[in-house]
């Protein structure tokens, strides 16, 4: 699997001369795997430039997964320019929840008076396929839902190809169990063994004491969760909107002080846009 981030930011886009390193887009991941399919996982503003991108490409099917229906991963979606074409192939999958739930959602958004352009209107030809709670195959790559412990619950995402895995855990809170979200000592079983995992770390444990049950981690609950299931790299994601790239450089140095003083060998570092990862 090729993976590349289009946007690792929480909550609200940013911008500005001190999001520059790490970037101020919402939530979105690119997935290639070796069987010729491009999985986009989660539509926030980072999907936007995906969409550039993809216009110059002669590939015109494109496999959709959702995390879970707050604004900041869905707010990109009008905005992804393959909709608007007719030789484009959409397939969502009915993620985080099964029957019309993720239908309805990209139906609410495309239209007045949210937006100008109706989901009726738009040239792309998109269809829904089954997909959660159960696992399902996208061509090489084996996807298994994960429960998020998140408000209004959520799902991330495993994939697997060639023994290999990619864990997607962003909007996870590791110390409040949401309803339908799992413990700690679940997502380290989950994750067990993965080679790459992108886990959510928006807070400090000092912001963290107030906000509990918000539906995020601290980046170092998140670094003990990847230490317990030794997963081989581990991906800082869902930045606060309010933390700059020299904060967020801090976060990264203190995390890699924290596995070095252990003796550990997890190779931990800060998700910004445009990276890229083979698995």
């Amino acid at each position: 699997m090729l993976i590349k981030c289009w946007g690792s930011r929480g909550s609200i886009p940013v911008s500005g001369p001190e999001y520059i390193k790490y970037g101020g887009d919402t939530t979105c991941i690119e997935i290639r795997s070796k069987s010729g399919d491009l999985i986009i996982v989660d539509a926030g503003t980072g999907v936007r430039r995906l969409g550039n991108a993809l216009v110059n490409e002669e590939k015109t099917v494109y496999h959709f997964l959702f995390t879970h229906s707050h604004w900041d991963h869905l707010i990109g979606f009008p905005f992804f320019k393959p909709l608007y074409r007719s030789d484009s192939d959409i397939q969502i999958y009915r993620c985080p929840f099964p029957g019309r739930f993720i239908e309805e959602i990209v139906n609410k958004l495309m239209g007045p008076p949210h937006f100008p352009v109706r989901y009726s209107d738009l040239k792309a030809k998109i269809t829904y396929k089954e997909g959660c709670p159960s696992e399902f195959q996208i061509g090489s790559v084996t996807v298994i839902p994960i429960s998020l412990s998140h408000p209004n619950g959520g799902c991330g995402y495993k994939f697997i190809e060639d023994g290999k895995a990619f864990v997607f855990l962003t909007d996870n809170e590791l110390g409040y169990v949401h309803p339908h979200g799992l413990r700690s000592e679940d997502y380290a079983i989950l994750c067990e063994n993965a080679t790459l995992l992108f886990h959510d770390a928006e807070y400090s444990p000092e912001e963290y004491e107030k906000s509990i049950e918000w539906g995020h981690s601290t980046y170092t609950d998140a670094l003990e969760m990847a230490t317990k299931a030794r997963v081989e790299r581990l991906g800082l994601f869902h930045h606060n909107r309010e933390r700059t790239d020299a904060q967020i450089d801090q976060i990264e140095s203190h995390c890699r002080r924290i596995i070095e003083e252990s003796g550990g060998e997890l190779d931990c570092f800060a998700v910004g846009r445009d990276m890229t990862f083979e698995v």
